[in-house]
């Protein structure tokens, strides 16, 4: 039996990636809440407490504005799970997207690019990215987090659209949170843990460290706060072809992107006690006005198709249609070289199948128009259209 290296080396990366992913996010959720619950200490140099309980112990936990005025002999940093979940996600999109470019990145409709320029591309817009947002907090704007945020969030929209335009969508996706997800570790690497080192050193040295330091370690702290959950927004929609299946994927990713930065502000005023109720209803406007969107979009789909030609059609019509473009891949015995397996198990070499799996079918490749991958085989409109009419008919 042979052994897919490839997928394993995929599994492992994603596994990996999925790991320290969670130890950086848990991380910094737990610093944002401890920031959030300080209370002045009762007595001593810190300028705040709290007591907390967990795992059947009780926990007195300080925080220092600055520095204590001497330095502790054992100190813990917060910095390889930000690193390690930067690496290992670089790792998966280069193995995904960019060796992968062919089937996943480049959409021939679009634009006609190699795979070397596909890839150039998206290492471009990760280097980009960083640059324009350092850029920002080091501006004027950067005096102010809502106008730095909103600053930033129509740079992300812009290059949203832009990818949209050249890229597939679901390569569109993962290029941007790849956008997000660099500006947050630049954030650790560059700022952070250099400040943080420099406070340490004037603490060695016997000086009274520069508060900016501190101040701007923070900062950047809570940047990377309200980007978690669009990045991970985009981690997990590659799994739902509604968002980038969209005839405006890039708005969809605005419009639920946003939402997360929502969720994440309820959580920090909640955090703080303070009242959620505007915030609340912000979110319940964006998560509304988001999925109305995709819907709406989605459901004027078949309708379009079905209007665009006359018709019934069987599973003589289809099967060729089948045939050409999805059962080198979709068959019990795939004949393609890029799989030793059908995907997902969906099998569409016969009429039993393929009606086992039509819904599937039309949502991908009728309503999304995202499969085949990177309509290698060249999949026309009316072929959709037609599969269209036959899944609308029951599939007969």
């Amino acid at each position: 039996m042979s052994i897919d290296w490839a997928e394993w080396l995929n599994l492992a990366i994603r596994w990996f990636h999925l790991t320290a992913g969670i130890a950086w996010i848990g991380s910094s959720f737990y610093f944002v809440w401890l920031d959030n619950h300080l209370v002045p200490p009762k007595s001593g140099e810190a300028s705040g407490e709290v007591w907390s309980v967990h795992g059947g112990g009780f926990y007195h936990k300080q925080k220092y504005q600055v520095a204590p005025s001497q330095m502790p002999e054992d100190l813990h940093w917060f910095k390889w799970e930000a690193y390690t979940t930067w690496v290992t996600g670089f790792l998966l999109l280069a193995l995904v997207y960019w060796v992968g470019a062919a089937s996943f990145l480049i959409d021939p409709a679009k634009a006609a690019l190699t795979p070397m320029q596909a890839s150039g591309i998206g290492a471009a817009a990760l280097v980009a990215g960083w640059l324009v947002y350092d850029g920002l907090c080091r501006s004027p704007l950067g005096r102010d987090d809502r106008m730095l945020g909103a600053a930033w969030y129509a740079v992300l929209v812009a290059a949203a659209w832009g990818l949209c335009q050249i890229f597939s969508a679901r390569g569109a996706y993962l290029h941007v949170g790849a956008i997000i997800g660099t500006a947050m570790v630049g954030n650790v690497f560059f700022v952070i843990i250099p400040n943080q080192r420099k406070v340490v050193a004037a603490l060695v040295a016997g000086e009274v460290p520069d508060p900016a330091l501190g101040k701007a370690a923070k900062s950047r702290s809570l940047h990377n706060n309200y980007m978690t959950l669009p990045v991970l927004f985009v981690m997990i929609s590659h799994h739902y072809a509604m968002t980038f299946g969209a005839a405006r994927p890039w708005l969809v990713l605005a419009l639920l992107g946003l939402t997360g930065v929502a969720v994440r502000h309820v959580f920090n005023l909640r955090h703080r006690g303070q009242p959620m109720g505007r915030a609340m209803a912000v979110v319940a406007v964006l998560a509304l006005v988001s999925v109305t969107y995709v819907s709406a979009e989605k459901a004027t789909l078949p309708a379009r198709a079905a209007s665009a030609a006359a018709g019934s059609a069987d599973w003589a019509s289809v099967q060729p249609i089948f045939a050409k473009h999805c059962t080198t891949c979709h068959a019990e015995k795939p004949t393609s070289d890029l799989v030793t397996a059908p995907p997902l198990g969906v099998m569409l070499d016969n009429h039993a199948h393929a009606r086992m799996f039509a819904a599937r079918v039309k949502k991908v490749a009728v309503d999304a128009e995202i499969m085949p991958l990177g309509n290698t085989t060249g999949m026309t409109k009316a072929e959709r259209e037609t599969l269209g009419r036959w899944i609308e008919a029951g599939a007969p």
